[in-house]
């Protein structure tokens, strides 16, 4: 085996590098907490934003030295070793005066957007004339100091980097063990080894089943503080990745003027024109409650991956006892469709009352990651405690950044769930979640001051691992459906538990769907694989069955209204407390967009024409429609509203931007 002492000669160069590095990104972290001391909460926030940093430092020079690490070895004992060298020496160069060019930018930017540099720093690289005007009329004197600094220390790292990488003494280490008639291939085996493992599991920055991403190190509310747990460059290069599911929906399926766009989707509302208020939120507008005594509580409980298809009380296989008795106890829904087919875009439809896009859910999209409309930042302005509850690692789907960003105050997941049952692939189990829900919502209810809190189930969930002693066995039923008895079961357990509690008199509770455990078929848009179960329960909800057509964006309107939730905010959604809304849903498959009618259905493509179809409520097909352009253009403007409104900022409360 080759000696240790080889084994460090060889790869001393990186070692060397990224200490240097690392110590140079945390004195610079360290510099902006100091900067921004106002902003810092306590010692522990500034301890959390060193070592939450210290994480995202290190799998960021893993990333940035991989190739060169691998092939190390190999050319440090072949012929171009001096070439090699070179080479090595001008990408350690590279590389660490690109992370230095990034934090020297960092302040300018920080009093511009308060924020690390992000997707707008990659945005304004396109427009290099009106960027490089604005800095040489606003910001001479940051760019001056930057410049000068970044051309200093390039010649200062440049030196560094000359000794770190030194020829001769890389060339001697080889030259030696030849003399010594030790087996290079073991010294290149052995360092191999060992760097694929060490930068791989750095890269990762976890050992768990999820590699490390802004949300695993966020802890707080503060947008600015969060952004300091990244470095500048991994803040930017996150952005640039995201930047390919930041789709507008006008390059997919067309164009409409934007006026057009804002007058057909305020028409859809309802509402007259004179309701909406404002030419920078288009779709603000007052939304008086029908409930108006003291405001109440709220609880969305949003159950994973459960379509109509097993619901009994929709015509389904009847495997939710417990959820067909809350239904009959409840207003439910009998056409409730989602807006799409994963858990962030039940989120974005049911949280935020955001219209579902060609590109990703606004949970995963930068530009919403604060100041984003959702009932939560809603709600926080009338002085609710605002809460996510969730089994498993909230960072997830981006969910904790997009969360603690637009109004949740606290979020308790993963291993501040207290004794669970049974921890599954997803985390804690669903009996696990609602209990700790349940000690949530009362040691809330018992502060005086009203709550808003999301729970959000997860063992319904491939891989389906729930203990075989947890629910009888049932001959020739597959995992999916055991696993959605037991969610079922827990579902109803925690239902039998509130309503006994000091908070069921105070509290408004929605059970809901986020999307269909599948969606397949052959159609555009399989409508059937959409419809989801909803109901609402709470002390003064009369029970009924409501017929109507209905889209997951309506939900949160019509809580806020059965809440007595009196202020302006900018959702689309109908508020299913007033008899003469207008029926329509909208869903999202892929790249295709449905917006459905009671009679007709438009869905949108990729550069074609729209198609048009009636839904055959009994077979649950589509069958071949008339062309009726009216609805066609309405499919458009709900299609577009959401690129629009994402692009422009205008789904958003007053006085934030």
């Amino acid at each position: 085996m080759p000696k240790a002492t080889t084994l460090y000669k060889v790869l001393r160069p990186f070692l060397l590098l990224f200490i240097f590095t690392l110590t140079m990104l945390s004195l610079f972290r360290a510099g902006i907490l100091v900067w921004q001391y106002e902003r810092v909460e306590n010692l522990s926030t500034s301890v959390l934003v060193l070592l939450n940093g210290l994480r995202i430092d290190i799998s960021t020079l893993s990333y940035l030295l991989f190739i060169p690490a691998l092939l190390h070895s190999l050319m440090l004992y072949s012929k171009f070793a001096k070439i090699w060298l070179s080479v090595l020496r001008l990408w350690f160069f590279v590389c660490a005066v690109s992370v230095l060019f990034f934090e020297l930018a960092t302040p300018t930017f920080i009093n511009e957007y308060d924020l690390r540099p992000n997707r707008l720093f990659i945005e304004y690289l396109v427009y290099p004339k009106e960027v490089f005007g604005m800095l040489m009329e606003g910001h001479l004197l940051p760019v001056l100091i930057t410049t000068v600094l970044l051309v200093i220390s390039s010649l200062f790292i440049w030196k560094l980097i000359t000794r770190i990488v030194n020829n001769e003494q890389c060339l001697l280490v080889v030259s030696q063990q030849q003399k010594r008639n030790e087996k290079p291939r073991l010294t290149l085996l052995a360092s191999f080894v060992l760097i694929v493992l060490v930068l791989f599991v750095g890269a990762r920055g976890t050992l768990g089943h999820r590699p490390i991403n802004p949300s695993v190190v966020y802890f707080t509310t503060d947008p600015l503080i969060n952004s300091l747990t990244l470095n500048s460059i991994y803040s930017v290069a996150f952005a640039w990745k995201q930047l390919g599911g930041e789709i507008h929906a006008s390059k997919v399926y067309g164009k409409l003027s934007d006026e057009r766009v804002i007058q057909l989707v305020r028409e859809s509302t309802g509402a007259t024109a004179d309701s909406f208020i404002s030419d920078q939120i288009p779709t603000l507008r007052k939304q008086s409650p029908t409930f108006k005594g003291k405001p109440k509580n709220l609880v969305i409980v949003l159950q994973e991956s459960l379509g109509a298809r097993f619901v009994g009380s929709l015509g389904g296989s009847g495997i939710t006892p417990n959820l067909d008795e809350i239904m009959a106890s409840g207003w439910s829904f009998d056409r409730l469709y989602a807006t799409g087919t994963r858990s962030v875009r039940g989120i974005e439809a049911v949280v935020t009352g955001f219209t579902p896009t060609p590109a990703r859910s606004v949970v995963k999209l930068d530009k919403s990651q604060h100041n984003f409309f959702t009932i939560a930042s809603l709600l926080s302005r009338h002085n609710y405690e605002t809460q996510f509850i969730y089994g498993g690692e909230s960072h997830f789907d981006n969910m904790k950044s997009f969360f603690l960003g637009n109004g949740f105050k606290d979020i308790v997941d993963g291993d501040q769930i207290k004794d669970p049952v049974y921890v599954g692939s997803w985390g804690a189990c669903d009996q696990s979640l609602f209990n700790q829900a349940h000690t949530e919502l009362s040691a809330m209810h018992k502060t005086g001051k009203p709550f808003f809190s999301l729970v959000f189930t997860s063992s319904n969930h491939d891989p389906f691992d729930i203990p075989e002693d947890f629910v009888p066995v049932i001959d020739s039923e597959d995992d999916r459906d055991r696993a959605i008895r037991y969610a079922d079961y827990a579902l109803g357990n925690f239902i039998k538990k509130a309503k006994q509690s000091d908070y069921w008199e105070d509290t408004i509770f929605l059970v809901v769907a986020d999307h269909d455990a599948r969606v397949y078929g052959p159609e555009l848009v399989p409508i059937k694989s959409f419809h989801i179960p909803g109901v609402i329960l709470g002390k003064d909800i009369v029970p009924r069955q409501d017929e109507r057509l209905v889209s997951q964006i309506d939900l949160a309107p019509t809580l806020l209204s059965l809440m007595g939730i009196d202020d302006y905010y900018p959702m689309l959604g109908h508020d299913l407390t007033q008899s003469n809304v207008p029926e329509r849903a909208m869903m999202q498959f892929d790249k295709n967009f449905a917006y459905m009618t009671n009679e007709e259905v438009a869905i949108l493509q990729p550069n074609k024409d729209p198609k048009y179809y009636t839904f055959n409520r009994k077979s649950k097909l589509l069958e071949f429609g008339v062309e009726n352009q009216n609805l066609g253009d309405i499919a458009l403007a709900h299609a577009l509203f959401g690129s629009l409104a994402y692009d422009n900022q205008w789904f958003r409360l007053e006085n934030e931007k």
